[in-house]
């Protein structure tokens, strides 16, 4: 077995927290504050351009200390070597966990079934490069020798969600081309898309490791057949290109040697956008900015794999979410960025933390007995602070939250940043400490409100604080520091994984909604229904009439 195979609940470690979370539950983070003036000394660090504050956190020194024992116990370091070098981690597909090597130097050795992988990522980066400068320079175009103007990602999950995030992410570092994304099977989307485009001058980038996918072949299917009535089939040649291994699938459907990248199956799809799936990216931003975004998360790679536990962002982070998800029952975390461009960061991380994460076996096979994965959401500051900010204040539920803000705006307007950065940091401040009773009283009398009513009035605007945050503090949003954020995610992840004792690298729960769909579209576009439970039969006899 590549990975140590060790129920959590049974270290020595788990019973201590277990202990430990009955002896400190009741510990206010005002208090904490308090009684050590200076706790941000012992609760953050900077890396890079990144500042970690983790200290607004219902944790002591001795809890952080429990934790780093506990993944001594389940041996996170040896995880931690094997998921760099190749190993098969992912068991139950016989395969490496390798997305890292998408990022790594070009004189690193990465030995992947007893041959080094890196000249052949380095190939495919060299592919990508010249690809991307020649439609971007308008050397490459299209049938009726017109350079491009837009670009059509057609994807989905993966292959959809992180070129989607980056380049809407990026978009201040943007160039000429437009980026539309085509991902749902709905064939209104495909069609809203297609009402914007002008054949001649688009290019389309299919993105399916088998080329088989029903949503992305069937999207594909629908734009070629658009494509079809305004071009000869040899035009598909200078219009398509495709990311997939399916070399005989992608012959027939007239796309050209040269416009054709791989993929390989070290690497996940919710963790591919480092790949050729980055292609969008590239001829979005250009690959200079995507050779950054690579660079960012190679940074954090080093970091996360040669760092101290105790002073390493992606467990700590890991560690802390352990901590409110086994011993709080804390259910759910929020991702709140402070700047638009990362309006999908939070959707993004969605498929990588829960489809990796969401098991109920461990890596033996048996149920678990505890909690594993978390729910994630979440939208940008200021807007999610007139929608759900109310929920995390003062609803019933217990939800960490990490806050990400940057130093700088790109457009450098002061006064705007200024408004959000003081939010920001309001937000943590106030979530911490809430208002008391006390406080409440006080603000009322001020505002010359009776004291009858005031007295009616204060239940309802006290706020108990104590609500625990992750503060990470950037220096400017760039290329570079993306790629380092999503790496740093792309790590803890990992580490959760391996004190879960679960395989984080499949998705066999995402199968077997898609096998019966291939059943129920046989249903729907035949003349009979085959036998199901009374509501699937009813619903579709409703469907069909």
């Amino acid at each position: 077995m590549a990975l140590n195979q060790t129920n959590p609940t049974t270290t020595k470690a788990w019973k201590k927290l277990t202990q430990h979370y009955l002896d400190s539950k009741e510990l206010h983070l005002k208090e904490l504050f308090s009684d050590h003036p200076k706790r941000i000394e012992d609760f953050s660090f900077a890396w890079n351009d990144f500042f970690f504050d983790f200290s607004k956190n219902r944790i002591t020194k001795e809890t952080v200390q429990l934790l780093l024992q506990l993944a001594e116990e389940v041996r996170l370091k040896d995880a931690v070597s094997k998921y760099f070098h190749g190993d098969l981690i992912n068991e139950t597909e016989d395969r490496a966990v390798l997305h890292t090597a998408l990022r790594a130097k070009k004189d690193d050795n990465i030995i992947v079934d007893g041959k080094n992988v890196m000249p052949e990522v380095i190939g495919v980066r060299n592919h990508i490069k010249n690809f991307c400068d020649a439609v971007i320079n308008g050397d490459k175009k299209g049938f009726t020798g017109k350079t491009f103007t837009d670009v059509v990602n057609i994807g989905i999950g993966g292959s959809d969600l992180g070129p989607a995030m980056v380049t809407e992410a990026l978009k201040f570092y943007k160039n000429h081309l437009k980026m539309h994304f085509v991902s749902n099977v709905d064939g209104d989307h495909v069609r809203e898309i297609l009402r914007e485009l002008n054949p001649e001058t688009t290019l389309f980038v299919v993105v399916s490791k088998t080329f088989t996918t029903q949503e992305t072949l069937s999207n594909a299917t629908t734009i070629k057949k658009w494509f079809l009535k305004h071009a000869e089939q040899g035009d598909i040649a200078k219009h398509f290109a495709a990311v997939s291994t399916n070399t005989e699938k992608i012959a027939e459907f007239g796309i050209a040697e040269d416009n054709v990248f791989p993929m390989w199956d070290w690497v996940g799809g919710r963790f591919s956008l480092w790949s050729a799936v980055g292609i969008s990216i590239a001829l979005a931003v250009g690959y200079d900015n995507f050779q950054s975004l690579l660079d960012g998360a190679n940074e954090m790679d080093r970091h996360f794999e040669e760092s101290e536990f105790s002073s390493n962002i992606p467990v700590l982070m890991a560690l802390i979410s352990v901590w409110y998800n086994n011993f709080y029952k804390a259910e759910t975390e929020a991702i709140i960025p402070y700047t638009q461009y990362l309006s999908r960061f939070s959707a993004y991380l969605q498929q990588g933390i829960m489809e990796s994460n969401g098991k109920s076996v461990d890596r033996q096979g048996n149920p678990v007995a505890y909690e594993t994965g978390t729910i994630i959401w979440g939208e940008p500051g200021t807007n999610s602070q007139h929608a759900f900010f109310q929920l995390i204040h003062q609803g019933t539920k217990l939800i960490p939250t990490d806050f990400i803000g940057f130093k700088q705006s790109l457009y450098g307007d002061v006064d705007h940043h200024n408004k959000l950065m003081a939010n920001f940091f309001a937000q943590t401040e106030a979530l911490m400490n809430g208002k008391t009773e006390e406080e409440v009283i006080e603000e009322l009398r001020e505002k010359g409100i009776p004291e009858e009513e005031a007295l009616k009035l204060t239940p309802f605007k006290i706020f108990h604080g104590n609500k625990p945050t992750n503060t990470l503090l950037i220096e400017k949003l760039t290329p570079k520091s993306l790629g380092a954020l999503i790496a740093l995610y792309e790590h803890k992840i990992f580490v959760q994984g391996v004190i879960w004792n679960i395989f984080s690298y499949d998705q066999w729960g995402v199968e077997l909604g898609k096998q019966l769909a291939g059943t129920i579209l046989k249903d729907i576009e035949g003349s009979d229904i085959a036998i199901h439970d009374s509501s699937t039969t009813t619903l579709l006899q409703n469907f069909k009439n």
